[in-house]
């Protein structure tokens, strides 16, 4: 997997993190993982650096067989 770093801003959450890197604030989980070495974090410090696992986006609807879509 392939990652972006990520440097936090004081006051930043994991969900708000998540929102900015996904647009998905749920998305919280996968960069959790990818980060075991930091502590649960309510809210960040300045300057935390995090790994951001790039997703690959989702196939378009269009390239799906009818019966999929």
């Amino acid at each position: 997997m392939t990652y972006t770093e990520y440097i936090t801003t004081g006051g930043e959450r994991w969900d708000t993190i998540a929102n900015a890197a996904y647009g998905d604030p749920m998305a919280t989980a996968r960069i959790i993982q990818a980060n075991p070495h930091l502590p649960m974090y309510d809210v960040f410090p300045d300057g935390v650096r995090l790994n951001i696992p790039i997703v690959e986006p989702a196939t378009a609807v269009t390239d799906l067989p009818p019966w999929k879509r």
